[in-house]
């Protein structure tokens, strides 16, 4: 188990949309130094409605509505971080961070190893990631794997209600910065999360359904295809098993291995472009580390190589699909057949 709750606790049906709100008004309350900045989470109530209503609650100072400038506000983030607050700086959308990224990468990223470990930057930028929704190329890429190949943060990639909640706890006691990625398609996703649900720790992958065949690795917002697809593949004979990667760096490969290593073949889905993603990453370390434990290639789902399209079919058809990795699995395993 990764959380830090009683699981007898009584526990209630919540949105991811509103596991999130919660975890920022628990950090607001327990922590008068934490606030939320960026575009419209204010007046309007957040992009995706996240933040609707907390600017009643807490009021301008601490939910602050910023001007359209990402590198702007994210960077007057980092100095307030680097000052002794806690700030929560939004994103509206991972495409719009990187107009921010020259203050994550060379400022918040940098500055401890630049400072000899004098300074150190405990910002939280939270963003939306992902397709699904017909927001076009603009708005709807995944590029968390870019971000998980820059050292001197953590990435952060809740997939369900507990997480989605007790991450951000974690994310804010951390002396260095923490980048959150939230799936557009998320928000609307129900779970049930216990009354006392608390922090959860952001350094280890979680086991989502064990299995014996094949491990099927993933993050995010395709978990609960690939739930989906291990579902279907065990009516079809085959016992998969699912690992959620829950964060993308640092990676935790010891939960990634000892799954390859019982199960000896695996398939990687990632929402991300198969070329340069975090799937042929985890692929190499797989092969450096596990080589002589695999029975077959590692198989990788991933998006296609295109800018996510407008039209709902054509974006469906462009990110990994439950179907999609049903027949990578079997073919792995060599059991393509006509329906695969």
């Amino acid at each position: 188990m990764t959380t830090v709750q009683n699981t007898l606790a009584e526990s209630a049906e919540i949105t991811y949309r509103d596991a999130v709100k919660e975890a920022i008004r628990d950090a607001m309350k327990r922590d008068p130094r934490v606030f939320l900045m960026g575009e419209d989470v204010g007046r309007y109530g957040g992009c995706y409605a996240v933040s609707k209503g907390l600017l009643d609650e807490f009021g301008a100072d601490r939910i602050r509505d910023t001007p359209l400038s990402e590198s702007g506000f994210t960077g007057a983030g980092i100095g307030a971080a680097m000052a002794g607050v806690r700030p929560i700086v939004e994103l509206m959308t991972v495409n719009f961070s990187l107009l921010a990224l020259d203050q994550i990468l060379n400022n918040a990223a940098t500055i401890r190893h630049m400072s000899g470990g004098q300074f150190g930057v405990p910002v939280v930028i939270r963003m939306a990631t992902g397709a699904g929704r017909q927001l076009a190329a603009q708005h709807s890429h995944s590029l968390e794997g870019w971000y998980a190949h820059i050292p001197g943060i953590k990435i952060l990639a809740p997939a369900t209600v507990e997480d989605a909640r007790g991450m951000l706890w974690t994310a804010l006691e951390d002396p260095d910065p923490v980048l959150i990625f939230e799936n557009v398609m998320l928000y609307n996703r129900t779970g049930s999360l216990a009354a006392d649900a608390g922090a959860v720790a952001i350094d280890k992958a979680a086991i989502r359904r064990p299995g014996s065949d094949v491990t099927l690795i993933t993050y995010g917002g395709s978990l609960w295809k690939t739930l989906e697809a291990a579902d279907r593949l065990k009516g079809e004979g085959i016992d998969a098993e699912v690992v959620d990667l829950r964060t993308l760096r640092p990676l935790d490969d010891a939960t990634i291995m000892a799954s390859v290593a019982k199960t000896r073949r695996a398939v990687i889905v990632d929402e991300g472009w198969r070329s340069g993603s975090l799937a042929a990453e985890i692929t190499t370390r797989i092969v450096e580390q596990v080589f002589w434990e695999l029975d077959a290639p590692v198989g990788r789902v991933c998006s296609e190589e295109v800018p996510i399209p407008y039209p709902a079919h054509l974006e469906q058809a462009s990110i990994p699909q439950a179907d999609q990795i049903v027949a990578a699995t079997k073919q792995t395993l060599g059991t393509m057949g006509s329906g695969g």
